[in-house]
């Protein structure tokens, strides 16, 4: 699907959103940059123009690496307010370079943008900080718990998408592919949410640990339609045993 110019170089300007995953993929970092980080040295725009050719993730990365290096995390809470989705994106990847940064310190940083009115701002966000929360997971489990009871239904999903075992596009979480059963603490308050968006993600969380836990993923599902016999539960068990049902 082609963008027209016009639309295009408001993209590329910062000043607009991108409407679709084709939009964001269509950014030109470089330019974007240079329109919304203006005082950025110059070497940062011909890093960001090197790497054109690479994967949009590849280039977030870099692009939150520059600004770090060149900015620290002061730039955070200006970008977090820019009209660009991506300029937000790059945001979530800064919080992400920062080093020795404690977890709790680094969900509450990343909490604005796990909140994000854009789709695309949210998944950067969880993306972001899932390396970390894999270096220190039992202390995410423990933080994010408390996140299952947000008023906001784009909270209460991160707490779920960013612990998924296998997720999408990113490494997987060995220790919860073996052990699901560490999650419980974020899934329990989860398994009757009343917000679609939350039943999917709980849904494919247990649909990822159907992968390598069958049976417990069976068990806990008639425990909870047994427990919970609400719609929503419902919902999230039959996205659960999707992969079981297509195998049975």
């Amino acid at each position: 699907m082609d963008i027209e110019p016009a639309r295009l170089g408001q993209l590329n300007a910062g000043v607009t959103e991108a409407a679709t995953l084709t939009e964001c993929l269509a950014v030109d970092f470089a330019v974007l940059m240079r329109a919304a980080l203006p005082e950025i040295a110059a070497d940062a725009i011909a890093a960001m123009q090197k790497a054109a050719g690479e994967g949009i993730s590849r280039r977030m990365a870099l692009a939150g690496r520059l600004i770090h290096e060149r900015r620290g995390m002061i730039a955070v809470e200006e970008l977090r307010r820019h009209v660009s989705d991506t300029v937000r994106g790059w945001a979530c990847f800064t919080i992400g370079a920062a080093e020795d940064m404690p977890l709790p310190a680094r969900l509450a940083a990343i909490k604005p943008f796990a909140d994000d009115h854009h789709f695309g701002v949210r998944e950067w966000s969880w993306m972001v900080v899932r390396p970390h929360i894999a270096a220190d997971l039992d202390n995410a489990i423990s933080l994010l718990a408390a996140w299952t009871g947000e008023p906001s239904e784009r909270l209460r999903r991160f707490a779920s998408e960013a612990t998924r075992p296998r997720g999408v596009w990113c490494a997987h979480l060995g220790a919860l592919r073996q052990s699901p059963e560490k999650a419980l603490p974020i899934l329990e308050p989860l398994r009757a949410d009343p917000a679609p968006y939350v039943q999917d993600s709980v849904g494919n969380w247990l649909n990822d640990a159907s992968k390598d836990r069958p049976d417990w993923v069976r068990s806990l599902c008639a425990q909870w339609s047994a427990e919970s016999a609400i719609p929503s539960t419902t919902r999230i068990c039959k996205r659960a045993l999707r992969s079981i049902d297509r195998k049975g």
